[in-house]
């Protein structure tokens, strides 16, 4: 009898190398949209091109798929990927991650305003350029060979209560 798995391969962290977390916001009609883009610097133990499947991997543990247009979670409560914005930092936490990051204060006042942040999960390795420069970013961001292998998820915001 022959049987067929679905199962990933274990996430090898150690395969994901250096993850950056870089925010900005986007001024639209609307108002300011807060940003946030996480990707791999693809500097993992087996190279740049083990990223996207490490990558990918993580993102299925998260309960969150590629490809698939915007995925709004702020009307999904059990997700257990969480954005907590506290004065001056902010972290992004998801199964096998809790990545903290200083956020811009342009951001900071959008993510206030809307109550969520944009998330682009890149599989795709950053491709250049200094991490956190403007212009970099924003050509990563948009370039759709990022776009259409990234999970993008609308985060609500948690704060600490006081």
């Amino acid at each position: 009898m022959t049987s067929i798995t679905s199962d990933t391969p274990p996430l090898r962290t150690a395969d994901l190398g250096t993850l950056v977390i870089m925010s900005w916001s986007r001024e639209t009609p609307d108002g300011d949209v807060p940003f946030l883009l996480a990707c791999s610097l693809g500097d993992g133990e087996n190279g740049p091109e083990a990223t996207p499947a490490a990558v990918e991997r993580l993102l299925l543990k998260a309960g969150l798929t590629t490809g698939e247009g915007v995925l709004d979670a702020t009307r999904l409560p059990s997700l257990p990927v969480t954005l907590l914005v506290v004065p001056g930092a902010a972290a992004l936490t998801m199964p096998g991650i809790n990545a903290q990051f200083a956020p811009t204060p342009a951001w900071r006042a959008a993510v206030d305003e809307r109550g969520y942040a944009c998330l682009i999960f890149a599989t795709r390795p950053w491709s250049g350029g200094e991490p956190g420069e403007a212009e970099a970013v924003a050509a990563f961001a948009n370039d759709a060979a990022t776009l259409t292998t990234a999970a993008q998820v609308v985060l609500p915001v948690r704060t600490l209560r006081t």
